[in-house]
């Protein structure tokens, strides 16, 4: 099983009016820790799209206009997405994506690659989320409740004795953090 982890920082936190300015992912199996792709950039926006911006957003991921204008296009970030996809069979049934907030990160991932292509290439679907693994964990392990704990990933990986996330929040570092977080949680 592939589990592909994903993070997108944004411009805004409205996938309605707002877009994503960064995304980095790595692919590893999960079962062994084998790493088999990664993939990050920054991806331009125009200069309208950023003048949107939500000055809480940015003061999170710490972008400068000058960072985004200078990105990739949508369209070459999105085909070198479906490449590397391919490059490692990403299909349903054999694949997750893995994030600290799914419902963020999908809306976002959706501008970059619609749902009807992820469709057509039998991506996965399933979108799991790190604190709801270490939801489970607590209940399961009788530990101390996941509630009083806290659910953000600094507070997952503080219960764990891990680092924060490094700040500003950059798309790559978040990755690192996630897949950190996740073998304390979970195992590989």
């Amino acid at each position: 099983m592939l589990g592909i982890f994903l993070d997108i920082e944004t411009n805004g936190l409205n996938a309605y009016r707002h877009h994503a300015i960064e995304i980095a992912f790595k692919i590893l199996d999960v079962q062994t820790g084998i790493e088999k792709a990664q993939y990050h950039t920054v991806i331009t926006q125009p200069k309208e799209a950023w003048l949107e911006s939500d000055p809480a957003s940015i003061h999170v991921n710490g972008f400068s206009w000058n960072e985004v204008k200078s990105g990739l296009p949508l369209d070459v970030v999105r085909e070198r997405i479906i490449e590397i996809f391919e490059s490692v069979d990403i299909k349903r049934g054999s694949s997750v994506f893995i994030c600290q907030n799914p419902s963020f990160d999908r809306a976002f991932f959706t501008h970059i690659i619609d749902t009807e292509t992820q469709e057509k290439l039998n991506w996965p679907y399933h979108w799991l989320d790190l604190a709801s693994m270490h939801w489970v964990k607590c209940l399961l392990g009788k530990s101390d409740l996941p509630w009083n704990i806290g659910l953000s990933k600094n507070k997952i990986a503080e219960y764990y004795g891990l680092p924060p996330e490094s700040s500003p929040h950059r798309a790559m570092n978040g990755v690192d953090h996630l897949i950190l977080c996740y073998k304390h949680v979970v195992g590989i």
